[in-house]
């Protein structure tokens, strides 16, 4: 297998596709490899960085009759838009997800859901095997168990598949801080999710904005 290496191995936002899967309360409620309100805030965080880096993002649930409804935090970015709703347990064999990945013209396809050794591990496998250049965001995703979670990982390094945290995608989307538009609304993301790192960036702003305090 070819070594993952170089500049054009790196992840850019126009030529990226997100889908986020069944991030429902039926799977949240069995995620032991994480702690779930970390999982929504990732998930949450990773969504805005999308729209922000204007990504296009596919939104799928499984069953939601049964299962529940994709997490407001989640469809709240993406006002309006269709969450596809399958019975297929692999995304990558529901043709109409497919359909609208392709229709994007990206290549660099990019997963996150619930859970990672099922319902990411089998399309993240799937879709290397044709050929995408897949990565999986591991901290906006997550396993019913720690052992669940690292297993499908390395499943899915085994086969090929790249894997990220949500806030090291955000950093390579930007890439330069000179694009202003982008760090503007990427800072506002850092700001609502990156718990510690928001904090500081506004500690940060606060000093920077405190007078010194004249002599005498």
């Amino acid at each position: 297998m070819p070594l993952r290496n170089g500049l054009a191995s790196l992840l850019r936002p126009e030529d990226s596709v997100l889908v986020l899967i069944d991030h429902q309360p039926y799977q949240l409620a069995n995620v032991n490899s994480h702690e779930p309100q970390m999982v929504i805030n990732n998930t949450a965080g990773l969504a805005k960085v999308a729209k922000a880096f204007g990504v296009p993002t596919i939104l799928t649930t499984v069953i939601a009759k049964r299962g529940g409804l994709l997490f407001p935090q989640i469809t709240d970015v993406f006002p309006g838009q269709e969450v596809i709703d399958r019975t297929l347990i692999n995304t990558w064999e529901d043709r109409k997800v497919v359909d609208a990945v392709k229709a994007t013209g990206r290549k660099q396809l990019v997963i996150a859901g619930l859970w990672t050794e099922v319902c990411v591990a089998m399309p993240a496998i799937q879709a290397a095997g044709e050929g995408w250049d897949v990565t999986v965001i591991t901290d906006a995703s997550g396993g019913t168990s720690v052992e669940a979670h690292h297993v499908a990982i390395q499943r899915m390094i085994a086969a090929g598949v790249n894997m990220m945290t949500w806030m090291a995608i955000a950093a390579e989307w930007q890439r330069d801080w000179a694009r202003l538009e982008q760090a503007a609304k990427l800072t506002e993301v850092i700001v609502e999710h990156a718990g510690g790192s928001g904090i500081a960036f506004l500690w940060e702003q606060q000093l920077l904005n405190t007078p010194v305090p004249k002599a005498g």
